[in-house]
């Protein structure tokens, strides 16, 4: 088969937007199509997908990329999936509607669920490797079954079927033939124990979730079964899916022990390979599966920033101080400092390492000279500082990486890049496809099909186009990364 085949295809369902991406065996890409996708704010502290619209948009992108095929999708010999992690989809069995929007990863509706659960924390932390906390997709799922009529009643007679963003697509891909989801997505759920690799029946009960619900747990690559043909015009066989954070660093060749990538999407996900073994953080990191390949577990540390593109979308969209993200660069380069201004984007409560919910946004320092430069550089400077705020609590768990992988639209920003490397003293390094996570796709699809033999095949193909050496005086990122931790203290619910 692979012999009259020349493509692969790769879908990359985010929080902002859904893109497709064809690939040709050498990883190389050979087209794109991307679509935004709409927010949905309910409450305060609510996020939610429309599913329909994120299937249509799937439909869309690939239908747009399959189109340069010289022989449509008969030339695509696998397909691969990256996803919004943690996102959450309930669906009717039968029909394959949803019951509900999605409600989105960085959704806080079920911070008080979350409080009742902190006798069981230690439990939960030693069996999935996560705080307990609305960001992951367990509370999720039993809020929908409370609030929408019927649903638990339903759910416990097997009618109902519970996914994140890859199971849902792959339902509706497969014609409801699959429900099926990897370790890397299941690790994300809070129902999942790393250790043994399967759904735990203690976490289900405190969380409340029937097992009816759940998807098979398979490796990253492999067997994710076909296409319907009536949905490209031919069965194209799904081999690869991971979470967006996992496929970064597959896509960052970060396949050895002590590498690490650091993704600038709508958040920002520092993610530390730690081999075989899972590490547990003392300072409020996950651990987690950074992928699963022919049975075998490869864990990570990782550290989850819930605002950083959306940061600079939100200047956009919302105070519509700048038209577009490149104007960011601009108003940072045109001033010297931000004059003590700092931003705390906790838009949605703030993560790791702070794990605080109920924390929200704050521009802190402005006086009569702050202006519109002030604010969008304390917007920029403020993804740098949170990072840091990871790489410290990595310091204290022991690792203090030299170098670290940057990818995802805000790597584009080399002042971004650069005043990162000064506020953490660390270099980092971009490559040459900085679009990672949905490389990373069409990598793992590659593995399961027989196209790649070896993570080492694809570690060789991983290529640096820049990197940036810190450059800056100690005192002046010492001043500077205390006036962060000040303006944290500030907005932050509790100590």
């Amino acid at each position: 088969m692979l012999m009259d085949t020349k493509y692969i295809l790769a879908i990359d369902q985010g929080t902002t937007s859904t893109r497709a991406v064809l690939y040709n065996f050498e990883g190389a890409a050979v087209t794109s199509a991307q679509r935004e996708l709409p927010q949905i704010f309910p409450a305060d502290g609510w996020v939610e997908h429309d599913p329909e619209e994120i299937w249509a948009a799937t439909l869309e992108v690939c239908a747009a990329v399959i189109g340069h095929a010289e022989g449509g999708a008969a030339d695509i010999a696998a397909l691969g999936i990256t996803n919004q992690r943690e996102t959450t989809v309930v669906w009717d069995r039968a029909t394959g509607q949803p019951i509900h929007n999605a409600i989105v990863w960085q959704d806080r509706r079920t911070a008080s669920v979350c409080d009742g659960l902190r006798d069981q924390a230690i439990e939960i932390a030693a069996k999935t490797g996560l705080v307990v906390d609305p960001y992951f997709s367990g509370t999720k799922i039993a809020w929908i079954l409370d609030n929408v009529e019927g649903a638990r009643a339903r759910a416990d007679l097997g009618e109902l079927a519970f996914g994140t963003i890859d199971t849902f697509l792959l339902w509706r891909l497969t014609n409801g033939q699959v429900h099926a989801t990897d370790a890397t997505n299941a690790s994300r759920t809070m129902l999942f124990d790393i250790h043994a690799q399967a759904w735990d029946d203690d976490l289900l009960a405190w969380l409340t979730v029937p097992p009816s619900v759940l998807p098979d747990v398979r490796d990253s690559a492999g067997a994710f079964g076909e296409t319907d043909p009536q949905v490209f015009g031919a069965a194209i066989p799904i081999t690869g899916v991971a979470g967006d954070q996992q496929a970064g660093l597959v896509g960052q060749a970060c396949f050895q022990p002590g590498t690490i990538k650091s993704t600038y999407g709508t958040g920002c996900f520092a993610m530390l390979n730690t081999g075989a073994k899972a590490v547990m953080s003392a300072n409020k990191l996950l651990t987690t599966v950074a992928y699963r390949l022919n049975g075998e577990v490869t864990y990570a540390l990782e550290g989850s920033i819930f605002i950083a593109g959306a940061a600079v979308q939100w200047l956009r969209d919302g105070l519509k101080v700048i038209d577009n993200a490149a104007d960011s660069e601009t108003h940072a380069r045109a001033i010297a400092t931000t004059g003590g201004v700092y931003m705390v984007p906790a838009f949605t409560g703030l993560g790791a390492p702070y794990w605080d919910p109920e924390a929200r946004g704050a521009i802190i320092g402005l006086t009569r000279d702050s202006g519109v430069s002030e604010i969008v550089r304390a917007a920029l400077e403020s993804v740098c500082f949170q990072t840091r705020d990871l790489f410290e609590a990595m310091a204290a768990d022991g690792v203090r990486p030299a170098a670290v992988r940057v990818d995802g639209g805000m790597a584009a920003n080399d002042w971004v890049m650069q005043f990162l490397a000064d506020v953490m003293d660390v270099a980092t390094e971009r490559p040459r496809d900085t679009e990672t996570t949905v490389l990373g796709a069409a990598y793992l699809a590659g593995l399961g099909a027989g196209i790649f033999n070896s993570t080492d095949e694809i570690a060789k193909k991983w290529r640096k186009a820049d990197s940036f050496a810190p450059d800056m005086a100690a005192t002046q990122r010492a001043a500077l990364y205390e006036g962060w931790q000040e303006a944290v203290r500030r907005v932050r619910s509790r100590p």
